[in-house]
């Protein structure tokens, strides 16, 4: 089925997944960071004690989510969906009104479990679940939404605030996720159950059933990838968290570095696509142990390099890796799990991933603190990323004998 077609056909279901995914910027650290300025100066905080409170809320957040992302599996999206819209615009409004610093915490809480977690997990969950055949493209397209709020929320936000004061932009903000609520219903007006769409879908696992969560577990090939899983949000989250110094390290100006963004979008959008299509003929088996690769390479660039353009090339191999990320993961949970429980078991890669985003800025910000500089750290973390395709090599050799059903 050509491209377009594939679209007109699901375009309901694949909005949906793209509304969702776009939604979770409320709560993704490139967007909260954009107020981080203000807020610092509004409470008189340090870069220290925003930092402990960002990550004491997304660590928290993280513990929620193996739990609450198991809704996925009990609750349509339409209706799960609309509470967690309701709950992140009170998320918003909560951060509005935060009248003393010790109140960012339970703010930065729910808009992380609510944004980053939930509205990214439900809208993966839902391609995993809606799509069998054409699961990589459906999730390719619904992840157009972090793409998309990335390239355009930044730059509208700064000019925002410009005019307006930051609590002022977020009570906006939870006006925009109430907008979302009715064209999120009106979408999925015709959605089946979770359990009736697994039942009739019977996307099995490996040795030709449904896991659960328990058996997940105490799987192995689970822990090999817990360090890709892992890897990503870590430090490509570190990568812009620190951008700042890592361009006054480089001794460029920092819109030098900012110019080159819009590269990294554009390549990961390409990225996504493309491995969308991949898995959809080769599965995710083939790829997990490579597609970190270039985030290595790219993070070697990142070091050596002596002018932006060895940024840019360096933007290049992570955007690469980056756009694959999210549709090989999604699907190789319910590639090798199955479908039934996958809310359950993929909030406990969602809950990896915002452990990561948590992690990543923090141990940097600690090492360079520290003086271990930004350029020997991305040394490290390129062999980290080495490590993780050793690591997902050596778990999916170890199944050779019980391929994933389909």
């Amino acid at each position: 089925m050509r491209l377009i077609d594939f679209i007109k056909q699901n375009a309901a279901f694949l909005s949906a997944g793209f509304l969702l995914t776009f939604g979770s910027a409320f709560g993704q650290t490139f967007f909260i960071s954009l107020f981080a300025g203000e807020i610092r100066a509004e409470f008189g905080l340090s870069h220290a004690l925003w930092g402990q409170i960002y990550a004491i809320g997304t660590l928290a957040s993280a513990l929620v989510m193996v739990w609450s992302g198991a809704l996925t599996d009990v609750f349509r999206i339409r209706a799960l969906g609309a509470m967690i819209l309701v709950g992140t615009a009170g998320a918003c409004l909560l951060m509005a009104a935060a009248p003393v610093w010790w109140a960012l915490v339970p703010a930065i809480f729910f808009l992380r479990v609510m944004g980053q977690g939930m509205m990214s997990h439900m809208g993966q969950v839902a391609m995993s679940r809606w799509f069998v055949a054409t699961r990589g493209k459906a999730l390719s397209i619904a992840s157009l939404g972090f793409s998309v709020a990335e390239a355009t929320l930044p730059i509208l936000i700064v000019a925002i605030l410009v005019w307006f004061d930051w609590r002022l932009v977020w009570v906006g903000c939870a006006v925009f996720a109430m907008i979302l609520l009715p064209i999120l219903q009106r979408l999925l007006r015709l959605e089946r159950t979770p359990q009736d769409d697994a039942k009739s879908a019977q996307s099995l696992g490996l040795e030709g059933h449904h896991w659960t969560r328990h058996e997940v577990l105490r799987h192995r090939l689970f822990w090999f990838m817990i360090p890709a899983l892992l890897g990503p949000p870590a430090f490509n989250t570190a990568f812009f968290f620190q951008q700042v110094h890592y361009a006054e390290t480089k001794g460029w100006t920092h819109l030098e570095l900012v110019a080159l963004f819009p590269l990294y979008t554009t390549i990961s959008v390409a990225a996504a696509f493309g491995t969308g299509f991949v898995i959809d003929k080769v599965g995710t088996r083939k790829l997990m142990p490579i597609y970190q690769f270039p985030m290595a390479l790219g993070f070697v660039a990142f070091s050596l390099a002596q002018t932006p353009w060895g940024a840019a090339f360096g933007l290049m191999l992570m955007a690469m890796g980056a756009g694959a990320n999210n549709p090989i993961t999604s699907a190789f949970w319910a590639e090798f799990y199955g479908t039934r429980n996958i809310g359950a078991i993929k909030a406990m890669g969602t809950a990896i991933m915002v452990l990561g985003s948590a992690v990543g800025p923090g141990l940097t910000g600690s090492l360079i603190t520290a003086g271990v500089g930004i350029e020997a750290q991305m040394l490290w973390i390129a062999g980290y990323f080495a490590l993780t395709c050793i690591a997902a090599a050596f778990g999916i050799a170890s199944l050779r004998t019980s391929a994933p059903a389909t």
